[in-house]
C-alpha cells in the first residue's frame, strides 16, 4: 500500500491535466450552433475575443508571421519647405489565428466572416517615417476565413518626411520611404512578408490613384533589411515610391513668360545705338521682369536653390547689364560730340577685324573730291594716315583763287570730329552685336535644356 500510494497520486494529478489540455484543444473550433440563417451569434466567438489582448498563438516561441501590402490612392502634397510628403494609403494587412476555425459543412456553409477588428487582436505595423498621429477612423471591420486567417484593411493619411531633392524644379523627381516595422515584438515574435509582389502594388497603386494634379507616380522597390536596436532586432520592409512633378504649369506660367521678356530684350538690340528711346524701353522692360518675379514668387520653392531661380537670376542678369551697355554708349556717344576724345590704338584694330571697312572707317565726304594738294596726317590713335589737311596757300594765290583760306581749316576739323563720332557709333554697334549673340546664346541654351530635362 505505500508504495503504490505514489503511483495513484500521480494518475490522479495527470487525470485533470489530460482532461484540461483536451478541452483546450476543444476550444480551438467554433461552435456551430451559433451559425444560423439569422447571423452569428457571438457568444460562438466571445472566447476569441477575450484574447484579443495577447498574440494568437499556441507556442509562443512560434513567431507570427504578416503579410502586408499597400495601395498608393492619392499624394495629397509636397512640402519642400519642411521635407513631408502627405499621401493617403490602404494598408492590408494578413495573419493567422489559430484560435478561430470552423467546419463550413457544419456551418451553414459559411467560408468568411466579417468581425469588428477591435474584438480581435492586431499587429502594431506602423510607418517609420511617420509624422502625424494615425488617424484611423473607428469601426472599420475584418474578413475572418474558416481556417482562422484574418485580412484587415484601414485606410490611412500619412505625413512622412522625405528628402526632397528641388535642384531640378520643376523637373525634379522625388524619392520618398515607407518603412513598415513593428513597434514592440521583434524577429523572434513577428515577421513581415509580402501579401503581393511589388509590382503588382505599384501597378496598383498606379491605377486607383486618384490625385491627377502635381504629382504622378513613376513606380515602387522595396528591400527586407532588419533593424537593430541594441540587443533587439526587429524585421522591417521598406518600399521606394518614386514620384515626378508635373511641370506643364511652371512651364506656361514661369518659363515661358520669362523668355517672351527676354526675347523682346534681345529684339531691342536692333534700334540704332544712338536711339534716344533704348534706355527707357530696356528700363520699362526691367521693372516689368520685377513685377513678374514678384507675382510668381509663391510658385517657387521656398527653400533650396533650384535650377529655376539659377535661370531667372541670369536672366536679370542679362537685362541690368543690357541696360548699363546702353548707359555706357550713350555716354560715350555723349563724350565723343562734346569732347572728341580720339580712339585708342587697340580699339582702331578691333573695330578694323570685327567689322566691315564701309562700316569700320567711313570715308569722310570730302575726301572723294580730294585733290593733289591734299597732305597725309595721322589723326590720333588710328593706324593708318587720312589725308584730311590741305596744303596752306600763300596770301597771293589765295587772292588769285578769289577764296579765303580759312575755308578748308574749318571743314577739316569737321570732317574729323564726324570720323571719330561715326567710330564710336561703330563701337556701340559692336558691343551690341556681342550681346545680342549672348542673348540668343543664352536662349538657345535655355531651351535645349527644358527638353531635355523634360524627356528624362
Amino acid at each position: 500500500m505505500e508504495g503504490g500510494w505514489p503511483l495513484m497520486r500521480g494518475f490522479l494529478l495527470c487525470l485533470p491535466v489530460s482532461l484540461l489540455l483536451q478541452g483546450r484543444g476543444d476550444t480551438f473550433t467554433i461552435n456551430c450552433s451559433g451559425f444560423d440563417q439569422h447571423g452569428v451569434d457571438p457568444a460562438a466567438f466571445q472566447a476569441v475575443f477575450d484574447r484579443k489582448a495577447f498574440r494568437p498563438v499556441i507556442n509562443y516561441s512560434i513567431p507570427t508571421k504578416v503579410n502586408i501590402s499597400f495601395a498608393l490612392s492619392a499624394i495629397l502634397g509636397v512640402d519642400a519647405q519642411l521635407q513631408l510628403l502627405t499621401s493617403f494609403l490602404w494598408l492590408d494587412m494578413i495573419w493567422d489565428n489559430p484560435f478561430i476555425s470552423w467546419n463550413p459543412e457544419e456551418c451553414a456553409n459559411i467560408n468568411k466572416l466579417t468581425l469588428l477588428a477591435e474584438n480581435l487582436w492586431l499587429p502594431d505595423i506602423f510607418i517609420m517615417e511617420s509624422m502625424d498621429v494615425d488617424q484611423t477612423p473607428p469601426g472599420l471591420t475584418a474578413y475572418v476565413s474558416s481556417g482562422g486567417q484574418i485580412h484587415y484593411s484601414k485606410p490611412m493619411r500619412v505625413t512622412s518626411i522625405c528628402n526632397l531633392d528641388i535642384f531640378y524644379f520643376p523637373f525634379d523627381q522625388q524619392n520618398c520611404t515607407f518603412t513598415f516595422s513593428s513597434f514592440l515584438y521583434t524577429v523572434d515574435r513577428m515577421l513581415l512578408g509580402m501579401d503581393k509582389e511589388v509590382w503588382e502594388i505599384s501597378n496598383t497603386s498606379r491605377n486607383v490613384i486618384q490625385t491627377q494634379g502635381e504629382w504622378e507616380l513613376l513606380r515602387i522597390n522595396k528591400a527586407t533589411p532588419k533593424m537593430s536596436v541594441g540587443s533587439n532586432v526587429y524585421d522591417q520592409i521598406i518600399f521606394y515610391v518614386a514620384i515626378r512633378r508635373r511641370p506643364s504649369l511652371y512651364v506656361i506660367n514661369l518659363l515661358v513668360p520669362s523668355g517672351f521678356l527676354v526675347a523682346i530684350d534681345a529684339l531691342s538690340f536692333y534700334l540704332p545705338a544712338e536711339s534716344e528711346n533704348r534706355a527707357p524701353f530696356k528700363m520699362t522692360l526691367l521693372l516689368g521682369y520685377n513685377v513678374f518675379l514678384l507675382t510668381m514668387n509663391d510658385l517657387l520653392p521656398a527653400s533650396g536653390t533650384p535650377l529655376i531661380s539659377v535661370y531667372f537670376a541670369l536672366c536679370l542678369s542679362l537685362m541690368v547689364v543690357s541696360l548699363l551697355e546702353i548707359i555706357f554708349i550713350t555716354y560715350l556717344l555723349h563724350l565723343a560730340t562734346t569732347q572728341h576724345p580720339p580712339i585708342p590704338q587697340w580699339l582702331h584694330s578691333l573695330l578694323q577685324h570685327y567689322t566691315s571697312p564701309k562700316k569700320c572707317c567711313p570715308t569722310a565726304p570730302q575726301k572723294e573730291n580730294k585733290s593733289p594738294g591734299l597732305t597725309p596726317i595721322h589723326l590720333p590713335g588710328l593706324k593708318e594716315p587720312v589725308e584730311l589737311v590741305r596744303k596752306m596757300p600763300s596770301p597771293k594765290e589765295a587772292e588769285l583763287n578769289g577764296r579765303p583760306e580759312s575755308t578748308g581749316a574749318q571743314q577739316e576739323p569737321k570732317a574729323q570730329k564726324q570720323h571719330l563720332l561715326d567710330l564710336w557709333i561703330q563701337f556701340g554697334h559692336m558691343m551690341d552685336s556681342l550681346l545680342f549673340h549672348l542673348y540668343l546664346l543664352f536662349l538657345a541654351s535655355s531651351i535645349i535644356t527644358v527638353i531635355i530635362l523634360w524627356n528624362t
